[in-house]
């Protein structure tokens, strides 16, 4: 996924949300010495009178919405096809593609003939470059797939009407200071990761499409590597480990991402169908509370040997050491807190204590 912090699974969202009230359909019943019940030509929804035409509109949302998504064996993608899935139908492709459909973010002419042949209401974006070292001598590739190719989707999801969802990153600001940093907050990416990220942002806001664009940090999921078990098993090899205590963020599942979207999807796509692009927009997305990089290792540590893991170090032999001691090609932020309250607000979200997620991660891989 797009954050290249270290990663692991966290918990899903506590979504406060009211769902929608059953429909009942009540045609009024005529004289029946005349014949049969005539049917009338509006029906009761929700306690108001609405034409059968803005029932079928929404019939269709709730049967037929088909989704686009590109990235589905990352961390969120794995994880998305589960949460999209209730939505409707969902297009999953990874980067070779499948039945003539590219998945590859490089192929732009291929990303827009992909659009065009599946003609999706929602096309979600999880696919991205987030090698952020790598980068640094890769610029154009990096640039390709984190910038040009949302504007390709971009183009391709205006030309449809469609919605875009895609994800981005801290790394779009300096990461100075100690206050969480907010959407509209000036950025200043110190790496080629971070500025391509933040071009891609641009672009799609270019593009006048509808969309969402979900800022984020520190993602980690349970399938496949992550932060977690590479402390876990330093922790068994070594009995002195160090880690970075002067980044600070706040570790966030790749579950929670994916609940958060489909919750998003959700709720906007009857809005912007009645062409309401309030909620279009970019919208921070990270657990709750802050860490540093020290400090979640001694947490994974502290849950592994409660569930009675031997390891060589525990969490008292985890030192902290300053970001200056592991000098790396790319330059990381040391502020990667993120505001999230828009998003709460807007969608009524409540966003779990980053500890919940990471807890939960470790009792399934313990």
């Amino acid at each position: 996924m797009c954050n290249p912090a270290p990663t692991a699974t966290g918990c899903r969202s506590s979504i406060n949300e009211t769902p929608p009230e059953p429909l009942c359909v009540f045609p009024l019943q005529g004289d029946h010495t005349d014949g049969p019940a005539k049917p009338v030509p509006w029906w009761v929804l929700d306690g108001r009178l609405v034409y059968a035409a803005q029932l079928v509109r929404r019939a269709w949302w709730a049967t037929e919405m088909k989704i686009l998504l590109f990235g589905k064996n990352g961390q969120v993608g794995w994880e998305l096809q589960r949460a999209l899935a209730v939505l409707g139908e969902v297009v999953a492709l990874e980067r070779q593609g499948a039945d003539g459909l590219c998945g590859d973010l490089a192929d732009l002419a291929g990303l827009e003939r992909t659009v065009q042949a599946v003609q999706p209401q929602v096309i979600v974006n999880a696919a991205a470059y987030t090698a952020v070292d790598k980068a640094e001598s890769e610029p154009e590739l990096a640039r390709t797939i984190n910038a040009l190719a949302p504007g390709v989707l971009a183009q391709a999801a205006a030309g449809q009407s469609a919605l875009l969802i895609h994800y981005s990153t801290d790394y779009v600001f300096d990461g100075s200071g100690n206050a969480p940093w907010r959407e509209g907050d000036v950025t200043g990416p110190l790496s080629v990761y971070g500025r391509t990220k933040l071009e891609g942002e641009q672009a799609i806001m270019a593009s006048g499409c509808r969309h969402l664009v979900f800022r984020t940090s520190w993602v980690y999921g349970a399938r496949g590597g992550n932060f977690a078990k590479t402390m876990l098993r330093l922790a068994r090899e070594r009995e002195q480990l160090t880690v970075i205590e002067d980044q600070i963020g706040a570790p966030t599942g790749a579950d929670l991402l994916a609940d958060v979207t489909a919750h998003a999807v959700r709720h906007v796509l009857p809005l912007l169908r009645h062409n309401d692009l309030t909620p279009s927009g970019i919208y921070h997305v990270a657990a709750a509370g802050e860490t540093s990089w020290h400090g979640y290792a001694r947490f994974v540590l502290q849950r592994a040997q409660a569930a009675g893991q031997v390891l060589k170090a525990g969490p008292q032999q985890v030192h902290p050491i300053p970001t200056t001691a592991y000098p790396t090609p790319a330059r990381r932020p040391h502020n990667s807190r993120l505001d999230t309250t828009r998003l709460q607000n807007t969608f009524g979200l409540n966003l779990p204590p980053w500890q919940v997620g990471v807890a939960r991660m470790l009792d399934e891989i313990l």
